[in-house]
């Protein structure tokens, strides 16, 4: 399987240097709340570089026309319901990145699940956020995918990262999805911690506040926002969230292709989702793109190894 860092070996590429970006203010805690989480956050700290840039998860940044990071979408749903653990095992496996979604149960667990409601995967009416775990993990997330995966449960978090860490070469997007405070940030990130997979996460999210809460709770954890239109010039977005780059639409970076090169500039990442045919794939790679997110992970890494130089 050919790795996505082939395009241009990081050991050789210079660190992006921000001279530019102002120092990050520091953020004031309420003492009512503090003692917990400042001691957690400074525990995270520890041993941790003060900064964290693009380069240092995905390699060197992409030139235009070279190889993008292939990122299993919810694993590989090519071969399994999304989000179960056939599914991100398989992407695991052969993948270097793999993108799951991570949601709170009503007692605090965070499990592995996208839609805002249940319905479509499960069956039943009602959200994540409304059960328990022990309810949740009755569910059937696979008879909708097919009868052979009838079943199949929803993950924990904790089983996802376990199966990450028994996978060396293995890194994960996570997105965390609605608004999450700092308290339930720091949930995930304890987890992250307990399995010694620091600097092999990423978390994502649309949500500012959630962006917020991981900036205050651990602001050296990599982190990306997603967004669906993505600024011409999205330095000073990054600079204000503390982000290493954006995942964003294909069309957005077609419509402004600068932004891609203005973002490279300033040392960030641009990740496309979610890509499925070879058309959008040429697209976003023609524009030096750094990852590409989709459902169908070995059909881009045959079209990757066919087009793309030196593959």
């Amino acid at each position: 399987m050919r790795s996505p860092r082939d395009a241009v070996d990081p050991a050789t590429a210079s660190r992006p240097r921000r001279s530019h970006r102002p120092p990050r203010p520091l953020v004031r805690i309420p003492l009512a709340m503090t003692g917990l989480v400042a001691a957690a956050s400074l525990l995270w700290s520890v041993s941790t570089p003060a900064d964290v840039y693009a380069i240092d998860v995905f390699g060197a940044l992409r030139e235009p026309g070279q190889a993008a990071a292939i990122i299993g979408h919810r694993g590989d749903r090519a071969q399994a319901p999304e989000n179960t653990m056939p599914s991100l095992e398989s992407a695991m496996d052969e993948l270097e990145y793999v993108e799951t979604d991570v949601r709170l149960t009503r007692d605090g667990v965070p499990v592995l699940f996208h839609d805002t409601d249940l319905e479509r995967v499960t069956g039943r009416t009602g959200r994540v956020e409304d059960l328990d775990h022990d309810q949740v993990a009755r569910l059937d997330a696979g008879a909708w995918y097919a009868e052979e995966w009838a079943g199949e449960p929803i993950p924990t978090l904790e089983e996802f990262l376990a199966a990450l860490g028994e996978r060396d070469a293995a890194r994960a997007l996570v997105e965390l999805k609605a608004d999450w405070t700092a308290s339930e940030v720091r949930i995930v990130l304890d987890l992250i911690e307990r399995h010694g997979l620091r600097g092999r996460i990423i978390l994502q999210s649309f949500s500012i506040e959630t962006l917020q809460s991981i900036q205050r709770v651990a602001p050296t954890t990599p982190r990306i926002m997603l967004i669906r239109e993505l600024p011409a010039d999205p330095v000073p977005l990054a600079d204000e969230l503390g982000v290493i780059g954006f995942g964003t639409t294909a069309a957005s970076v077609t419509d402004a292709p600068g932004a891609v090169d203005a973002a490279h500039a300033a040392g960030l990442a641009v990740l496309c989702y979610t890509l499925n045919t070879q058309d959008r794939w040429q697209e976003v790679s023609a524009l030096g793109v750094d990852g590409i997110i989709t459902d169908q992970p070995s059909d881009l890494d045959a079209w990757i190894a066919s087009t793309a130089p030196g593959t």
